[in-house]
Order: structure tokens, then C-alpha cells, then sequence
């Protein structure tokens, strides 16, 4: 008796609730999403694709990548969506175009310079003598004697 009472119980929450069985994903999409979630930054995140992300935001672009892909939605016109509705910012590999161009060339600047202070730095301590020589060494030691 206890059983069946549990069991009505169960099946009646199940069919109130809309969770009457696990609801089994398509490979197919669930692949082609994963593939286009792992070009798409996480907004909320922002160092992560959406397809790694577990924030909110990014399992709600994911749900809308499979309802895109449902509606038979090239890639290319979910990628153009998704820039279209957030901006090029969306693309975790943004393209190179003129409002893009430091995103490129800023990294290589930065290494660039920071190779070039480094070999100023090693010159400049090369370069520097490491104990005085020569008539200064007299003058210096002439200083200390005097001193005493």
C-alpha cells in the first residue's frame, strides 16, 4: 500500500512538474553547440567560453544556441546573431578589423617592450663597473684615509 502511494505521489509530481522522464539531448546539436559555444566568451565571466562557463547567462546563450540550431540555423548566422546582439566582444577570437586592431597589437607591443627594457637593463649592469679603479680608487681611498 505504502509503495503505490509513493509511486502515485511520484507520478503525480513528475506530471505536474513537467519532469515525467529525462529528457534525452540530440548528439548532433548538443555537438554543433558545443563546437559554437567554444567560440563565444562568457559575458559574465569574460575568461571563459560560454560552453565552460556555469554562470547563468551562459547556459541561457547556450539554451539559445540549440533553439537557433532547432530552427535550422547555419552556424555563421548564430555566430552573426550573437554579434549582432552583443558585439564583436561575444567572439572569444574577435576579428581583425579597425576596432579590433589593439586587441591584436597590444599583446606584442607589451612583449616587445618589456624585451627591450630587459636587454637596456642587462647592458646597463654589464656596462657598469662593479668597484672603482684607477684615479678614482685613489681619490676615494685618499677620502677614507683622511676621514679617519
Amino acid at each position: 500500500m505504502r509503495a503505490a502511494l509513493t509511486a502515485l505521489v511520484l507520478a503525480f509530481c513528475g506530471a505536474v512538474f513537467g519532469q515525467a522522464g529525462p529528457k534525452t539531448p540530440d548528439a548532433n546539436v548538443e555537438a554543433r553547440m558545443k563546437l559554437l559555444a567554444e567560440e563565444l566568451r562568457c559575458l559574465v565571466c569574460q575568461n571563459q567560453t560560454i560552453a565552460d562557463s556555469n554562470a547563468s547567462l551562459a547556459v541561457d546563450l547556450r539554451n539559445q544556441i540549440r533553439g537557433q540550431i532547432a530552427e535550422g540555423r547555419s552556424d555563421a548566422q548564430i555566430r552573426s546573431y550573437m554579434v549582432e546582439r552583443y558585439g564583436d566582444f561575444v567572439l572569444y577570437k574577435p576579428p581583425f578589423q579597425g576596432n579590433t586592431i589593439a586587441l591584436w597589437v597590444a599583446p606584442v607591443v607589451l612583449l616587445a617592450g618589456g624585451a627591450l627594457a630587459f636587454v637596456v637593463l642587462v647592458r646597463r649592469k654589464r656596462a657598469a663597473p662593479d668597484a672603482p679603479s684607477g684615479p678614482r680608487k685613489a681619490e676615494i681611498t685618499r677620502l677614507l684615509d683622511a676621514k679617519d
